[in-house]
């Protein structure tokens, strides 16, 4: 299995819920929800479930 990508770190998981309480799009916010998990140390599969996700 291949490596998992690297999560840039432009953004702290507080930042991306910020954006993502102010997302007027809620599959956004959804995704950035999940980003915010996986940085906090959520395994990424569930982290990606939060958000909608399969892959």
């Amino acid at each position: 299995m291949p490596a998992p990508l690297k999560i840039r770190d432009e953004y702290s998981a507080a930042g991306l819920r910020k954006l993502a309480k102010g997302s007027r799009d809620n599959n956004q916010a959804r995704r950035l929800l999940s980003l915010a998990a996986a940085i906090d140390g959520m395994d990424r599969t569930d982290a990606a479930r939060i958000g909608g996700m399969d892959r």
